[in-house]
């Protein structure tokens, strides 16, 4: 098999590949060959060595990737439900990047008859994403005014559709023209276009008493006013810090970095409790063991995907060996939807 390997911090020329053995399967684990793999930017901060559960879980040498669709190599022998040639996507915590991905059996589904393998591989780390954020953190109530930072990506395009589910209105906000049609058809009531007006002048126009919760993965450049523009009571939902990272180049900024870290508020309880706010905040690669968590949001988001109240992100294609084109691209902050590696 053919992998990614990066074998220790840096830009672009980190990425690496190599070849080696073809895996074979523990008793419950499960061999997919890859026909297409989910890009994410958290892949971009494992390769600059910022992601901690990296550091945690693996260390260097590591390939990165979470979300991967292809079809079934291998299974081992306890595996009796699933058998070579089956259709399946899934997710993994790190090691996605492969050609073959060995995974436990739990982290394995049926490939959607909705879905091609490319719409397949992008489609658990977002959704999963927005479902944690919205239904097992900010349990938003029909009604509710939800702020989605990043609306025309991966998860703020989940998270505008998961929150018409959940029957809330919700305002997108993007950073470019391009991409206020995406967030439009994707289920925003109210698109704001950062690039062309001013922000929070906006979100005061859409919501004047403020949001019920707001989703933010952009850290300090917003974060203040985030928690700031939520109603009493609301809640801030925090899963990224994308604006601390370089948009150009692919690697840090130290310098930037630590004047970023230093302006990044810091949520004292005494305000909290009189500002009647909430500030909540996840991983999702510390959630892969969770299997009553993972087997219960996957089942309801299939369900809902088999019923047509979701879709897919767009997709774009990356030969597996453009792959630093891919991380250059999603850094860019140009994209819309989500990309994919083609081996």
């Amino acid at each position: 098999m053919r992998q990614v390997v990066i074998p220790r911090a840096g830009g672009y020329d980190r990425l690496t590949f190599e070849t080696r053995p073809e895996p074979t399967p523990a008793a419950e684990e499960v061999v997919v060959a890859s026909e297409a793999i989910g890009v994410n930017y958290a892949d971009c901060v494992v390769r600059m060595g910022l992601y901690a559960s990296a550091r945690k879980y693996v260390g260097w040498p590591i390939t990165p990737g979470f979300e991967f669709a292809g079809t079934v190599h291998a299974v081992g022998a306890s595996v009796t439900d699933l058998k070579p040639g089956d259709r399946v996507f899934g997710v993994t915590r790190f090691g996605g990047y492969s050609t073959h991905v060995t995974v436990p059996r739990h982290q394995v589904f049926s490939l959607p008859a909705r879905l091609d393998m490319a719409q397949a591989s992008g489609f658990p780390t977002v959704f999963l994403t927005a479902y944690f954020a919205l239904f097992e953190l900010a349990h938003p109530r029909p009604g509710n005014t939800l702020l989605v930072h990043s609306a025309a990506g991966g998860v703020g395009g989940a998270l505008l559709q998961l929150g018409r589910i959940a029957g809330c209105r919700t305002v997108g906000v993007v950073g470019a023209s391009h991409k206020v049609e995406t967030a439009r058809a994707l289920g925003a009531d109210v698109v704001i276009d950062k690039s062309r007006e001013d922000l929070w002048r906006a979100a005061e126009r859409a919501a004047p008493h403020g949001y019920d919760v707001v989703l933010d993965a952009n850290g300090v450049s917003t974060l203040r006013e985030s928690y700031r523009h939520l109603a009493q009571p609301g809640k801030l939902v925090l899963y990224g810090f994308h604006s601390m990272l370089p948009r150009q180049g692919g690697r840090p900024n130290w310098v930037k970095l630590a004047a970023d870290f230093l302006r990044t508020p810091r949520f004292n309880p005494l305000q909290l409790t009189g500002d009647n706010a909430s500030v909540l905040a996840f991983n999702l690669s510390y959630l892969f063991e969770r299997r009553d968590v993972l087997a219960e949001s996957m089942d309801r988001l299939l369900t809902w995907l088999d019923e047509g109240r979701i879709t897919p992100p767009p997709v774009t294609r990356f030969a597996f060996d453009r792959v630093a084109d891919a991380h250059r691209a999603l850094e860019s902050g140009a994209t819309v939807g989500k990309l994919v590696l083609v081996p």
